[in-house]
């Protein structure tokens, strides 16, 4: 699993003119998920995700996690994530999984997540045309990928 997390202010997920998630301050995640993902993946990721400290404290020191601000989350599938970009200037998703394991794992995922943050967590809809929207604060950006855990 590959996630691109985004420290926002404001973030929301539109689908066919419809606002299908939003949120102030929190988490704006990107998801990719291959084929050999699993529930080990998510666990991984979940942890990480949840006990990340990149939210300022009074001392203005990014020391705070997700739950010590009681931020909020929306997590957008992107099977984008998983492009290989090694042989021409056309990207494949040969990596990415299909929508038989995708789906199954994305929604675990955010289950999981919410349990971890003790409240729902906004998506996109799966394999959907989404406009996502966000303000990134900082900018703050980190890239995870469960591939690389060292």
């Amino acid at each position: 699993m590959r996630a691109v997390i985004q420290r926002v202010t404001h973030a929301s997920v539109t689908i066919e003119g419809n606002k299908r998630s939003e949120i102030g301050d929190g988490f704006l995640i990107l998801l990719g998920i291959e084929s050999a993902d699993n529930q080990e993946d998510i666990e991984w990721l979940t942890h990480k995700i949840i006990g990340l400290r990149i939210f300022d404290d009074e001392a203005g020191v990014m020391n705070k996690s997700i739950t010590d601000i009681g931020g909020d989350i929306i997590v957008v599938s992107q099977f984008t994530l998983m492009a290989s970009y090694k042989k021409g200037n056309r990207p494949s998703w040969i990596k990415a999984a299909g929508h038989e394991v995708a789906i199954p794992l994305y929604n675990t995922f955010v289950e999981e997540l919410s349990k971890a943050l003790g409240k729902p967590i906004g998506t996109g809809e799966f394999g959907a045309e989404m406009q996502v929207e966000l303000i990134n604060d900082g900018p703050v950006t980190i890239c995870m990928d469960t591939k690389n855990k060292e």
